[in-house]
């Protein structure tokens, strides 16, 4: 296997995150494989298994990093560091692995990594990054002024936490993971998983209690 591979499946990226379905290709008749079986496939030089992998959770990967950082140029760039990094990581994961977990963990790093640089770059600058809106056309001018004051709220408030609360409070009011994935995604205790939660919940609550 080659390293390329991992590049050439980068493609969609974009049309994952707006989402745009990709179109059905030769892969999805396999879309039932096991995790267990895939891992073990891809860690013996299956390229088709990878390829598997990375049709099934391109865009869940994708999705949380832009949650974390929230550019979509940058989620594209760190999600292909993310598959980069799985595929050259393939040989060290365990049969019992749960894949999801292994790949948000990877991408959770990756997205730490970002955020950090760029804080330590950009220590003096005012500027945060900002989620993209997307704009309704169908809406009316009053509902777009309120989204947009909404999204700019939200915002502001996931990004005045912790990187540990706002990865816990993506995870897990934006992606839906259980407290036990939340756990092995982080290396974080569940006390801790659960405490970290409340905290953020209750510090989203106060930023846009009053928009709400």
């Amino acid at each position: 296997m080659s390293q390329r591979l991992a590049f050439e499946l980068m493609g969609d990226l974009s049309a994952d995150l707006t989402g745009v379905e990709r179109p059905p290709n030769s892969h999805s008749a396999s879309v039932m494989n096991s995790s267990a079986d895939l891992i073990a496939r891809a860690r013996n030089g299956d390229q088709e298994a990878f390829r598997l992998i990375f049709d099934r959770y391109a865009r869940p990967v994708l999705s949380f990093i832009y949650d974390l950082v929230g550019q979509r140029d940058l989620a594209e760039e760190l999600a292909q560091e993310t598959f980069v990094r799985a595929f050259k990581d393939l040989k060290q994961i365990r049969d019992d692995t749960k894949l999801s977990s292994w790949l948000f963990g990877i991408s959770r790093n990756v997205a730490l990594e970002a955020i950090r640089s760029r804080q330590r770059d950009h220590r003096n600058h005012d500027g945060e990054a900002s989620l993209e809106i997307v704009e309704d056309t169908q809406s009316n001018p009053d509902q777009d002024l309120l989204q947009k004051e909404l999204n700019g709220a939200m915002n502001q408030a996931l990004h005045s936490m912790n990187d540990e609360w706002r990865t816990i409070f993506v995870l897990k009011v934006l992606h839906q993971r259980s407290y036990q994935e939340i756990a092995e995604i982080t290396g974080f205790s569940l006390a801790k998983v659960k405490t970290d939660l409340h905290r953020a919940r209750l510090e989203m609550r106060r930023r846009m209690g009053r928009l709400l």
